[in-house]
């Protein structure tokens, strides 16, 4: 199983970012995906998730608003759009593969996650 991700970089306050993650070697539809974030000296925390069919979303306090997670099944890809960036956001993200399944179940909980990606570096610049 391999979970690549990519679109991050360095970008301005208030700028946006699309973060794509490309999954190979699972039965994409069967997962509920999710994207977290680790930024220097913290955790890791959840950020965004959507359910099977895409159909349910959960995101983190912090985002609701500005980011919007979508998935493509036949592409295999899940989605992290990001607008109105701040400094706060600037972390590095991993997206993360759940297989959950209920199609309606969004999880936001780290340790039910199987299969991680190896993160891609987001910088807000003030």
């Amino acid at each position: 199983v391999q979970l690549q991700a990519s679109g991050g970089g360095l970008v301005q306050a208030g700028g946006s970012l699309r973060l794509s993650c490309a999954a190979s070697g699972l039965t994409f539809p069967t997962y509920v995906m999710g994207w977290f974030r680790q930024a220097p000296g913290k955790e890791r925390d959840f950020i965004a998730a959507i359910s099977v069919i895409g159909g349910n979303t959960a995101y983190a306090d912090s985002v609701k608003g500005r980011f919007t997670i979508s998935r493509d099944n036949p592409k295999k890809t899940v989605y992290l759009q990001m607008n109105n960036l701040e400094p706060e956001d600037t972390a590095v993200y991993y997206c993360a593969a759940a297989n959950v399944r209920r199609a309606t179940a969004v999880v936001t909980t780290e340790s039910v996650y199987d299969y991680w990606g190896q993160g891609t570096q987001v910088t807000v610049s003030s």
